[in-house]
């Protein structure tokens, strides 16, 4: 949700706990519930790690590099950490510093320059397009670069994926330069179904690759960065420099391994039902859904209101209904963008209780400041 001054967040959190259904994303749990998750995914004789070293965090770090099929994969406590050790270990290696990236990816926007103001690199951008640049735009750079980065999917225009011979094509040229490739693939693991390859197919493509063990997998926190042993090797020695070694990282690890069982196999299947909602979405007043056929599960909504509008009506339907539809947030005066994520409760609704939820939304949108449940606040 848009920051707003009026907004109850007691009330607003209240509300979503509330919810018995849920479009985008999942209930919000309690520390208490993530607990007794916890509890019930471990054996009782199970000892924790030690600065990162055996326990659940040694098998996360085995399975990891198994899916990815690399030969090693380390345990971060943040992505931000393990993409600066990745794009420091390929400059070093590739005796350039110079990085190409997307200008619209996390590392340029989320990360408060961090490739810049830790490591001394710099960006050069393929493209300043909301899309994935193509192998043209990286041989028209007109310089030497040391390393391609790749998101996949690129998140904030919409979480874009290239097709897999754009994707081929586009790493062949990076190495055509001479230049390392890494995957920030905070979200690769939803990317399968729409490149029809297996997660190591995918990640046998770059020389390195970041997974977040939070995104799409319900995780506590973490990240993994995987390759080979000299990078591994490396990444153990600045993630130790960076101040990332924690003493112990079990439950972050433990939530990660719940959900490389149980999240991971349904992400596929989240992919193909979301199909089925998407044009129930894109057909309700004014709707656009970007892109228009979206590769994952995850996508953009748009609407022609004011987040402000849209998030009081939202609130509203959810006390009155027990429903949580979207947030909001402004992308144009007058225009609300929405980030939509149909995972694992969105499996239940159909596309005609998409279009009723939606309906009633806007008809409290048209009601002025969500109805009368959010002109009690």
């Amino acid at each position: 949700m848009t920051h707003d001054d009026q907004i109850d967040w007691g009330r607003l959190r209240a509300a979503r706990r509330a919810c018995t259904r849920v479009l985008s994303g999942s209930r919000p749990l309690t520390i208490h519930e993530r607990l007794t998750a916890l509890t019930a995914a471990v054996e009782p004789d199970v000892r924790p790690d030690f600065y990162g070293d055996g326990g659940p965090v040694g098998e996360l770090e085995e399975r990891t590099a198994a899916l990815l099929g690399t030969e090693d994969a380390v345990l971060f406590p943040t992505g931000t950490m393990a993409q600066q050790v990745a794009l420091r270990y390929h400059a070093e290696r590739a005796g350039n510093r110079a990085v190409a990236l997307h200008p619209l990816s996390h590392i340029e926007r989320h990360e408060r320059h961090a490739h810049t103001q830790l490591t001394g690199l710099r960006g050069l951008w393929p493209t300043t397009e909301q899309r994935q640049p193509t192998p043209e735009e990286l041989r028209a750079l007109g310089e030497p670069f040391g390393t391609l980065v790749v998101e996949l999917p690129l998140r904030d225009p919409g979480y874009i994926l290239p097709t897999w011979d754009e994707l081929t094509e586009l790493t062949a040229a990076a190495r055509e330069s001479g230049a390392r490739v890494h995957f920030d693939g905070a979200r690769l693991w939803n990317t399968t179904a729409h490149f029809g390859k297996r997660l190591d197919e995918i990640a046998a493509l770059a020389d390195s690759v970041y997974v977040s063990f939070y995104k799409d997998l319900g995780g506590i926190s973490g990240a993994a960065l995987a390759g080979n042993k000299a990078l591994t090797a490396y990444a153990r020695t600045w993630r130790h420099r960076y101040g990332g070694q924690l003493y112990q990282q079990w439950p972050a690890a433990l939530s990660a391994l719940s959900g490389l069982d149980t999240e991971l196999p349904l992400l596929a299947g989240y992919t193909a039902h979301a199909a089925t909602l998407v044009p129930a979405l894109a057909a309700l007043p004014g709707a656009r859904v970007h892109p228009a056929a979206p590769p994952t599960h995850e996508f953009q909504l748009w609407l022609p209101h004011s987040a402000k509008t849209l998030n009081a009506a939202a609130l509203a339907l959810a006390e009155q209904e027990k429903t949580w539809f979207l947030d909001w947030t402004d992308a144009a005066p007058g225009l609300a963008m929405a980030e939509v994520s149909l995972e694992g409760p969105a499996q239940d609704w159909t596309p005609q209780e998409v279009t009723e939820v939606g309906l009633r939304l806007l008809e409290l949108v048209a009601a002025g400041s969500g109805g009368p449940a959010a002109r009690q606040a």
